[in-house]
């Protein structure tokens, strides 16, 4: 009899269970402040001009050192179109 109560009630047990999400906002009072958010929003913006300039100098360089190479295979081109009209 008692083996029978146990399975009733797990019977009744819920087998679905629910997700509760939060809606996004943060707990505190200064998070939820504007100038809080302007802040944190500032320096982020700040963080991304800085990457964004530390790409754009490696880029620079990359494209210098591509002219470089090809001023260099453009004097070798011109150094052998010279040397087949010689002859």
């Amino acid at each position: 009899m008692l083996a029978a109560a146990r399975i009733s009630v797990a019977r009744r047990l819920p087998t679905v269970f629910v997700a509760r999400y939060t809606d996004g906002r943060v707990e505190g009072t200064v998070a939820q402040s504007k100038g809080f958010s302007k802040k944190e929003k500032a320096h982020e913006d700040e963080y991304i001009h800085r990457h964004e300039m530390e790409l754009l100098q490696k880029m620079k360089k990359q494209i210098e050192a591509r002219k470089k190479e090809l001023e260099e295979l453009q004097a070798q081109a011109n150094e052998l179109a010279g040397s087949y009209k010689k002859e």
